[in-house]
């Protein structure tokens, strides 16, 4: 699982902020404590004490065993030390542990790091940050989400050339990105191709894949085509040292996310360097088994005429084509 740079930093930093905010709480309480039962900062230090003990006691050079008088004497004493601690807290109304540095998450001891995987806990604010960055690129509110999709605002009439009406066609669409969202990454389906005419619901059914796909762990970039074909120009071409690392922070995450959300392909001019960045991406986001939803206004057949060869080959061979069509539902608004 990869997140972008920018959202593991202020998932980081936030773990770093509660740790920070749980320490001032145990200090400011200590302080508080000392000053009720001066004997308390005494015992406390004569804890820290032992340890002091132990460690001179390892490093004399004296040859000493676990199980020697030297070290049981000093764990006596530390036991005897913790039992008074363990009473004066209680007089304070505390338990044994009130003024240990305890972690939120036992797992990883609040680093977000455990056994040299991320943990869970490091996961969940990766997906909180990652939710407030697509909420504010996607402009998402609560109204985008499967569970509040209205399909009466799609026309439930035949319309020309097709088989269904667009309300029993989006029905059909819903259906399958609802599962995708939903089963990802384990759908039946790895990459798909939102096409149709403008106004007619792919970036709001794109919202709703984002939203739940993050919910549920997993890292997701949505952008432009414009915005992903620059970074590929900036990276090649760009002599400025900043701007050239900020584009390879782009391109990894461009490839290397969970699933990657391509909007308003067909919108770039088309050149070489265009067509093969996007190969780049779609080539290696194949071979790595990573998914990919495009959004389009371009068929199929347009797309072929468009690309070259091997990328339309790709596309149309490896994605599953989801048409959408109808009135412009923004011009009935």
């Amino acid at each position: 699982m990869s997140y972008e740079p920018t959202v593991m930093r202020r998932a980081l930093a936030r773990l770093e902020r509660r740790r920070d905010s749980r320490e001032r709480r145990r200090f400011d309480l200590e302080r508080e404590l000392y000053a009720k039962q001066p004997q308390l900062k005494q015992v406390d230090a004569a804890l820290r004490g032992t340890m002091t003990d132990l460690a001179l006691l390892a490093a004399g050079g004296t040859p000493v065993t676990a199980d020697g008088p030297e070290i049981a004497a000093i764990r006596a004493r530390n036991r005897e030390l913790q039992a008074q601690r363990t009473q004066l807290l209680a007089q304070l109304g505390y338990g044994p542990d009130a003024l240990d540095d305890v972690p939120a998450c036992p797992r990883c001891g609040d680093t977000g790091w455990a056994e040299g995987r991320m943990c869970s806990c490091l996961k969940d604010l990766c997906a909180q940050e990652q939710l407030r960055a697509l909420t504010a690129l996607l402009n998402l509110t609560d109204e985008q989400d499967f569970d509040r999709l209205r399909l009466d605002i799609y026309s439930d009439q035949p319309w020309q050339g097709q088989s269904r009406s667009p309300r029993e066609q989006m029905r059909r669409v819903v259906q399958v990105c609802e599962g995708y969202a939903r089963q990802f990454p384990g759908y039946s389906l790895k990459n798909l191709l939102l096409s149709g005419g403008t106004g007619l619901g792919k970036t709001f059914l794109s919202g709703c894949i984002a939203r739940e796909v993050s919910r549920r762990g997993y890292s997701v970039v949505y952008d432009t085509a414009i915005n992903l074909f620059s970074a590929f120009e900036t990276r090649r071409f760009t002599r400025d040292a900043g701007e050239e690392r900020q584009a390879r922070d782009d391109t990894r995450r461009y490839l290397g996310c969970d699933l990657l959300i391509l909007d308003d392909l067909g919108s770039e001019h088309t050149l070489p360097s265009t067509q093969s960045a996007l190969y780049e991406v779609v080539n290696s986001r194949l071979q790595a088994q990573r998914h990919t939803i495009i959004s389009t206004n371009l068929s199929m057949e347009q797309i072929a005429q468009r690309y070259t060869p091997q990328l339309a080959s790709r596309i149309g061979g490896l994605f599953r084509e989801l048409t959408f069509y109808g009135d412009d539902l923004r011009l009935r608004e």
